[in-house]
């Protein structure tokens, strides 16, 4: 029983992690590259605007999707049925098949300023030198980009990746807690190591909780966090520091 709830978790938090790497983190990258556009009008009202969810509280952000995304009383059918889309509405958060990416999407559109100040603040420290060196190479635009200014942000693109990896194995809890309970519905494919965790240590509803079963999940928690980090710090930091030198 305590083994197939741990490997659906373990599954979960994987492709929670996953998703986000190969959603947000992009997102957030191409918007820091527009951003750092200086002719860009209005850049700091942009990034006013994309930050702001980060700020708000993870219970407030549950509540309002829960309210937008209701089939009962939320605006997401009646504005899709003005659009004439309405047959493809479905009570995302309510499928089996739907809820763990809807959840996903949502943590994305709150977090995606953090990766986003990341990489702004990356490609506002390349020198200007590099880049006027390489339009007179004959490179403009993306091509800057591609070519100068993402090869010197790798660091950046490293501590993203480690810190999404760290954040989906612990910071998930707050979001799938708020959307879906301590159950992680329905039928527990939202169930993430934080919500198993609380539960098999806490107890939640009619399930009793284990102090010993607790420990155990906190630890292997750990250690899965450890292994992560470790790649990290002894694979691809040490690569990305003899590519500096």
């Amino acid at each position: 029983y305590w083994a197939e709830q741990f490997w659906n978790a373990f599954k979960n938090n994987l492709l929670l992690f996953l998703l986000h790497m190969l959603i947000q983190n992009p997102i957030a990258l191409a918007l820091a590259a527009l951003l750092s556009i200086p002719t860009l009008k209005g850049a700091a009202m942009y990034r006013t605007v994309f930050f702001l969810p980060t700020l708000l509280s993870v219970v407030v952000v549950g509540f309002i999707w829960q309210l937008i995304l209701s089939p009962t009383w939320g605006v997401t059918s009646g504005a899709m049925n003005s659009l004439g889309i309405g047959q493809f509405f479905r009570p995302w958060l309510g499928l089996e098949s739907s809820a763990l990416i809807t959840v996903t999407l949502i943590s994305i559109w709150q977090y995606v300023g953090i990766p986003l100040m990341l990489f702004y603040a990356a490609l506002l420290n390349v020198p200007e030198e590099t880049i006027e060196a390489a339009r007179i190479d004959g490179l403009n635009g993306w091509w800057i980009f591609w070519k100068v200014k993402l090869p010197l942000i790798l660091p950046t693109l490293g501590l993203v990746a480690i810190l999404t990896y760290i954040g989906n194995f612990t910071a998930s809890f707050d979001i799938i807690y708020s959307l879906q309970g301590g159950m992680a519905g329905p039928n527990f494919s939202t169930d993430v190591m934080g919500t198993f965790l609380f539960r098999s240590f806490f107890g939640f509803q009619a399930q009793l909780g284990d102090v010993y079963m607790g420990a155990t999940v906190a630890s292997a928690l750990f250690f899965i966090i450890l292994i992560g980090v470790s790649v990290y710090l002894f694979g691809v930091q040490r690569r990305l520091q003899r590519y500096d030198s």
